[in-house]
């Protein structure tokens, strides 16, 4: 009996549009960068489970656990600093591939999910004694917090892979939703912030009402289509007037000075300059056009002719 079975189709002439040895080649520069980057925030996930076994029994912010958890605050704002070199370095230097952005995206979720989501679990939602169903939710908080932020880095993947470009077209200099660094760092600020009132003996509970509601909108915008300016448009060669220069020399001075508030603040003054520029960009699109009105009449000419 003649078989039925048709053979597979194959394409024996077929060439990948990608050299797969190119793409997964590592370059050491940026690739280190990235390994400083996991390295911090595996490192500041140990100090967060540490924090917590030594606050555990009187469920009170000790000393102890104050120390380690603001250890973790500045591994975090550590892998941030190793996060921004790596892109830049493989820029600069023509080195970019496949291999590095997806070994960036793995680290940036320890780092930048895994870590501040475990602030959220252990210490965001503990000052809340007034507030224990807050609490009983800090583990689904903290969920959240990890899945929006494991949703937003694949998706910049995705719509940043090169085969999705068209060629020779730059893209958008924003970033599509709130990047995951600036949401990790707001974190991070927050709980140096919540340590800082927790140091000084000043009351935790007022602030109880406000932060499952910060952590969801901090979430929710990982997701969403706000954009948010990405600076890699500055570099070496970016120019700026003396004023705006010495702006933000005596931000940077004050962020320094008043670490606990000015890097909260700093955090806070990104995301909500995001969305005031969402909101007004699509109140101009949604506007009404003015229509056209009748072409005015040439003005008559009295002169003589010549």
């Amino acid at each position: 009996m003649p078989s039925h079975s048709r053979p597979p189709l194959i394409d024996e002439d077929y060439e990948p549009p990608l050299d797969p040895a190119e793409a997964s080649r590592i370059y050491f520069l940026p690739n280190l960068m990235t390994a400083g980057n996991l390295f911090c925030g595996f490192v500041a996930v140990i100090m967060c489970i540490q924090a917590h076994y030594a606050m555990r029994v009187s469920d009170v912010i000790t000393a102890e656990a104050a120390g380690l958890f603001t250890k973790a605050v500045w591994l975090i704002f550590g892998a941030m600093a190793f996060d921004a070199l790596d892109g830049r370095l493989a820029r600069m230097g023509g080195k970019e591939s496949f291999f590095g952005a997806e070994f960036d995206s793995l680290a940036d979720i320890v780092s930048f999910g895994l870590a501040p989501a475990l602030m959220v679990f252990f210490l965001i939602l503990s000052p809340t004694q007034g507030y224990p169903h807050f609490r009983e939710i800090g583990w689904l908080l903290g969920f959240i917090y990890l899945l929006c932020a494991a949703i937003r880095l694949a998706r910049f993947n995705v719509i940043t892979h090169p085969l999705l470009q068209k060629p020779g077209v730059s893209g958008n200099k924003d970033f599509v939703g709130l990047p995951v660094p600036a949401a990790a760092g707001t974190v991070a600020a927050l709980v140096l912030f919540l340590l800082n009132l927790a140091t000084h003996e000043r009351e935790l509970q007022r602030w109880a009402l406000a932060l499952p509601v910060l952590m969801l909108l901090i979430a929710v915008l990982m997701v969403s289509t706000v954009r948010y300016p990405s600076g890699k448009q500055i570099d070496f060669k970016t120019k700026t007037k003396l004023t705006t220069l010495v702006l933000y020399v005596a931000v940077g001075a004050g962020v320094v000075v008043y670490k606990e508030y000015g890097m909260l603040a700093c955090c806070l003054g990104y995301i909500f300059f995001g969305l005031l520029r969402h909101f007004r960009r699509r109140a101009a699109a949604s506007a009404p056009t003015p229509s056209p009105g009748p072409a005015p009449k040439p003005a008559s000419d009295s002169r003589p002719p010549l």
